[in-house]
């Protein structure tokens, strides 16, 4: 059968329609997409791993004991203020104070005094048209926009909100809408316009207020919380990832009121002030199958915010999925013409299960793959591609090099990305008189797993880090790029000694460890005004250190295991004065295990030789460049087995 076939024209006709839709995601697959989506949570709830937040709810026995809603507003304002005695970081209103306290005059005033003073967070709720009653923009946080493009946030023409004489007692105002749909609400604007004002949501606002933050940084794809970073989608808003239902996270504002609440319960925690006795009325659906007060959506939010637990669709879905589709059909296309009908369903009930692997993985990670949309388009493909012949088996071949000469591409350029996220100390440090640093990384295969980093803490400490993930090529490689962020992230947020730094990045690094990688690492902070270097070695190479005279030696520490390997492991901190003009050079096992031909390994006596034949005046380039002309002469023509990555420091003084 020819190239331009009939059944071959047909099949690629109908992949390049179902490839279309993929990427135009018409409104009709809209449903499907969040069916799938809500299955991922029903299946794998959020597990809250904080309590940042306590629910007084203003239930059944509150308004039996103290009356039926609204209550008078002297009675919200007593229920503040006990509140407020147990020193809460902040206090969120989710109950809006739009008309005046008829039933008790002056009872305003008597709230506004209440919120005087204490970290209370009013809500607004937008409205599509304005309200006559509030004709003006509400007062907001200052948003500072930092983005080419600002976001297309969600606008609201009017809103409403509490009595101005209300409003302009309390700390903070946040929106306190939510997007919802048929199977209950699935995202939240955490910053929309109201009336050409932006303002953020109420679990935002109470966060801000709570850690006292001016403003809110915004930009196309994060808010900015002072130093936490909450990842948006286009529109400003965030998708919620829900955990079961809890009664731990109630308490009822009769026992508050009445004193039964035991001391601490909301100290330095987030309230939020809800109704829930009013039957169905505030009550919410969920992807779980719940339904839950309105007030603990809120509630979960804020959860997110301190386990750092978001969903969010890949900034790569509108290719990647349709590339899912096109691969399968592709697949299709190429081994069903060939093959017994029953092994071609085989064949499709293959890509299916590959397909919700994918999906159920990349949940795990965090991330909303749409894996519906590509596996109803397998399917179709399957029942059209069902007439194809044998002589399609030329067409396998050569889509099948092209494969091939894809992934060779996509590795190259995967290599060229790892390497681009090394930094290179000869431009980063060009201007630094008090120390010179040199480093070097060539992985055996087209990715690696070996990195190495180097940047300044503050104006007078430089942290670098050397180390190896365990394993080889791709996998390595991914591990490596995200153990080398959190590395970085937690050495600039903490400026915490290497033991700290490395005890808190195993942690971090091994909740995403799902192919039990270990790392080897050794971590130094150099103080430029003194030299001082401290340093912890978990489970690599001891590094070896030269002063200016003296014949190199080996730096020994008991540091710990491997990241990843103990949990919660306390890794001890080492300490060592360097003087100037002493180098300290930081190698992986790519260097003392490399092989020649004959099975010998180079080791730390040839490492020590050709340190030690090294000229006193040589600095961290001439180290790094003689270890690697050994290594190389010693190799000879035996391929590479490992990874070889060399980081060389030398403190040249104070001034």
């Amino acid at each position: 059968m020819s190239l331009f076939s009939g059944p071959r024209l047909a099949g690629l006709g109908l992949l390049a329609v179902c490839v279309a839709l993929a990427v135009l995601q018409p409104p009709f697959l809209a449903p499907l997409r969040e069916a799938l989506f809500d299955s991922y949570q029903h299946l794998m709830p959020r597990e809250p791993g904080s309590a940042p937040a306590v629910i007084v709810e203003i239930d059944e026995r509150s308004l039996e004991a103290r009356g039926q809603w609204p209550w008078p507003r002297s009675l919200t304002a007593e229920l503040v203020r006990a509140i407020a005695r147990d020193q809460p970081a902040a206090i969120g209103v989710d109950v809006l104070f739009t008309e005046p306290d008829r039933a008790a005059p002056g009872a305003d005033a008597a709230l506004a005094q209440a919120l005087q003073g204490n970290p209370v967070v009013l809500g607004i709720a937008g409205l599509e048209d304005r309200d006559r009653r509030f004709p003006f923009a509400p007062q907001a946080a200052p948003v500072k926009v930092s983005a080419r493009h600002e976001p297309a946030l969600r606008r609201f023409d009017g809103h409403l909100q509490s009595r101005p004489e209300i409003d302009r007692a309390a700390a903070g105002r946040g929106l306190l809408n939510a997007d919802s749909g048929e199977r209950g609400v699935r995202r939240v604007p955490l910053v929309a316009r109201v009336a050409g004002t932006i303002v953020p949501a109420l679990s935002v606002e109470m966060l801000r207020v709570a850690a006292r933050v001016p403003y809110l940084g915004l930009t196309e794809d994060r808010l900015q919380i002072g130093d936490l970073s909450i990842p948006i989608e286009h529109d400003g808003a965030i998708r919620i990832y829900y955990s079961r239902h809890q009664a731990a996270r109630f308490v009822s504002a009769e026992d508050v009121l009445a004193g039964n609440t035991a001391p601490g319960t909301f100290e330095q925690k987030l309230a939020l002030i809800g109704v829930t006795g009013l039957g169905l009325l505030d009550y919410k659906n969920t992807p779980l199958g719940e339904r839950i007060p309105g007030v603990e959506i809120h509630a979960q939010l804020l959860e997110q915010f301190f386990d750092g637990s978001y969903l969010r669709r890949p900034s790569g879905a509108w290719w990647i999925e349709p590339a899912l589709l096109a691969g399968a059909g592709a697949l299709i296309l190429i081994l069903l013409p060939t093959v017994r009908v029953w092994l071609g369903a085989s064949l499709l009930l293959a890509t299916l299960a590959s397909f919700a692997a994918a999906g159920l993985l990349a949940f795990r990670a965090g991330l909303l793959l749409d894996v519906a949309t590509p596996a109803l388009g397998a399917i179709v493909m399957f029942g059209g591609v069902l007439v194809a012949t044998l002589a399609e088996a030329q067409r396998q071949r050569q889509l099948l090099r092209e494969a091939q000469a894809k992934l060779a591409g996509e590795l190259e350029a995967a290599r060229r990305i790892q390497v681009g996220l090394l930094p290179d100390p000869s431009t980063a440090f060009a201007r630094e008189p008090r120390f010179s640093l040199a480093a070097r990384l060539e992985p055996a295969r087209t990715v690696g797993g070996d990195f190495y980093d180097c940047f300044m803490v503050d104006a007078h400490r430089l942290f670098f880090v050397v180390a190896d993930v365990s394993g080889k090529g791709l996998p390595a490689s991914l591990f490596m790029a995200l153990s080398k962020s959190l590395l970085k992230s937690i050495a600039l947020r903490t400026g915490d000694d290497p033991g700290a730094i490395l005890m808190r990045a195993s942690t971090e690094i091994a909740r995403d460890n799902t192919e039990s990688l270990f790392v080897t690492a050794f971590a130094g902070m150099l103080d430029l005004r003194t030299g001082a270097l401290a340093f912890c070695n978990a489970g690599h190479e001891p590094p070896y250190a030269s002063r200016p005279g003296a014949r190199p030696e080996r730096v020994e520490h008991a540091g710990g295991p491997p990241l990843c390997v103990i949990e919660d492991h306390e890794y001890p901190t080492g300490h060592r004065p360097m003087a100037p003009g002493e180098w300290l050079c930081v190698v992986t096992d790519g260097i003392t295990e490399a092989m020649n031909s004959r099975g010998e390994l180079f080791g730390t006596t040839r490492l020590v030789d050709r340190l030690a034949a090294l000229s006193r005046a040589a600095g961290p380039e001439e180290v790094i460049a003689e270890i690697h002309a050994g290594v190389r002469r010693f190799v000879a023509a035996a391929e590479q087995s490992d990874d070889i990555t060399l980081l060389c420091v030398r403190w040249n003084g104070p001034s």
